[in-house]
């Protein structure tokens, strides 16, 4: 990719203003989504979509159109026995929703906002490729809930998007709330954070990853309480990590008093 010209943003609202240009569809989740299975042809089949088809397409994706690096990979290496919840700043469309294809060697699962599965021509190969919609109702949190029970049991690692809406080639770490973080408090298991920056690389922009962790939950300090520090204190590596970032394609400025 190369360096143009910076285009300006102005936003209003780091935590709800979402960016991406697809256009998705607000659809709630079907009562009787598969959000995971141990039938052996359910997984025959997410093994072809996951391995033969979606981690070679991702990886020459990112390798073409970034020149992707990803720098201490092998922190993952220390948990090999056991599930993770990996969190990471949410900066691009595709490659993003790839990311947890390409981040671990383990099979891992992303939970996404249910429109994600409304993209046209994409919305199923995001769910063949193991997405976890948020649930909106009581059938689907039961389901949602057992899938991560059962994920979690078999060591599954899981990815979040803290940040919740898309903010392209933004170079910094938006504000984020702790609720993301109750799921490696309420397992019991490590948690991990990978920072996605912008670097230069000749007269092309690339995309560097770093990973970090793991980092655990205090069990000395109450639920709430376990949840905020986990947060802050992988919010504070994410935001030293960004740091790393050395060029903008898209400038973002607060837009100042009234918009009219």
């Amino acid at each position: 990719m190369k360096a143009n010209e910076e285009k300006v943003i102005y936003f209003t609202d780091e935590l709800n203003e979402d960016f991406s240009e697809t256009e998705l569809k607000h659809k709630p989740v079907d009562k009787n989504y598969v959000y995971y299975s141990r039938n052996p042809f359910w997984k025959i089949g997410h093994f072809f979509w996951n391995k033969i088809v979606a981690y070679p397409v991702s990886i020459i994706h990112a390798k073409c159109r970034f020149s992707w690096k990803i720098v201490n990979k092998k922190a993952f290496k220390s948990v090999k026995n056991s599930s993770y919840f990996v969190f990471g700043n949410h900066t691009q469309q595709f490659f993003d929703a790839t990311m947890a294809k390409m981040i671990s060697n383990k099979d891992c699962y992303v939970i996404v906002n249910p429109d994600n599965l409304n993209i046209k021509g994409l919305g199923w190969l995001v769910k063949k490729l193991g997405a976890l919609p948020l649930p909106n109702d009581v059938h689907t949190t039961k389901r949602f809930v057992n899938a991560l029970n059962q994920l979690v049991e078999d060591k599954k690692p899981v990815l979040i998007y803290p940040e919740a809406h898309i903010w392209p080639y933004y170079t910094k770490i938006r504000p984020f709330k702790e609720t993301s973080f109750r799921y490696p408090v309420k397992y019991g298991v490590p948690a991990f954070c990978f920072t996605n920056t912008y670097q230069k690389k000749g007269k092309k922009i690339r995309i560097v990853t770093y990973v970090d962790g793991p980092f655990y939950p205090d069990e000395n300090l109450p639920t709430k309480e376990r949840e905020l520090d986990l947060r802050n204190r992988i919010f504070e590596t994410m935001v030293e990590r960004s740091q790393n970032s050395n060029v903008e394609v898209i400038k973002y400025k607060r837009k100042e008093g009234n918009s009219d």
